[in-house]
């Protein structure tokens, strides 16, 4: 077990599958009490059913995070649930991919809205509450596109671009108050999202990562468990890849 996450209250975004869930199901494992936010409702009882299953307190919400106004409320009824947040993982992410050139205003709108400032709008509502704690952990899920960029993903790497900014700023103002930020960058992870890739892409993807192998969104879980524990007391403003070392 990890220090320092035994009933710790945590909210993750986007938890209703993929990476967000693993993140949650870890979180819990070690000890921590649970909101799953996510835009499916449905999506977010299924993991919060399965978290409770595991003897732990777990909340399912539904909330647009790129409206300030459902993020205030999920906050509110998480507050009201368990009396506070410790834990805050902006996870919930979206892609709408097209070469620069074709890409339209909605696109990269919609991608950046609920990417970045979704991200922005969950620590605005939660950053009061761990201030008056003066304890928190915030970590924020970028991307290793945001590192170096992808051909016809110009919304999405910049938006992940975006999140490592917010992440370093974030940490600075935050600090004195006892509050760590900080960013993983998954690269070729295997979700949903990524098992819909021609198998072309697929294989493209796998012979840049020296490991030779698909990360599984375990793999990124771990790591964010550890942010969120006493044993990263000492480390924020940072940005872990979680890439197989495809980028180094």
């Amino acid at each position: 077990m990890m220090r320092g996450l035994e009933n710790k209250i945590a909210i993750v975004t986007g938890a209703g599958q993929g990476i967000g869930q693993a993140i949650a199901v870890r979180l819990a494992q070690e000890g921590a009490e649970v909101v799953i936010s996510d835009i499916n409702l449905q999506s977010a009882e299924q993991t919060a059913s399965r978290i409770r299953q595991m003897g732990r307190k777990s909340l399912a919400l539904k909330a647009d995070v790129a409206n300030f106004e459902d993020v205030q409320a999920m906050v509110e009824k998480s507050t009201q649930e368990f009396g506070r947040v410790d834990i805050l993982v902006n996870n919930a992410g979206v892609t709408k991919d097209n070469l620069l050139v074709r890409m339209t205003q909605q696109q990269w709108d919609w991608v950046i809205s609920v990417n970045l400032k979704g991200a922005f709008n969950c620590t605005k509502a939660v950053v009061p509450l761990m201030m008056r704690n003066r304890y928190g952990r915030i970590i924020n899920i970028a991307s290793v596109i945001g590192l170096v960029g992808n051909t016809g993903q110009a919304n999405y790497a910049a938006s992940k671009a975006g999140i490592i900014g917010l992440t370093k700023s974030a940490a600075k103002e935050l600090a004195s108050r006892g509050i760590t930020v900080n960013a993983v960058a998954p690269g070729y992870i295997q979700t949903e999202m990524t098992e819909r890739l021609p198998e072309q892409a697929k294989e493209a993807f796998l012979k840049t990562v020296p490991l030779q192998r698909v990360g599984l969104p375990q793999d990124v879980a771990g790591v964010v468990a550890f942010l969120a524990s006493e044993d990263a007391s000492y480390i924020t403003g940072q940005v872990i890849n979680i890439d197989g070392g495809m980028v180094m």
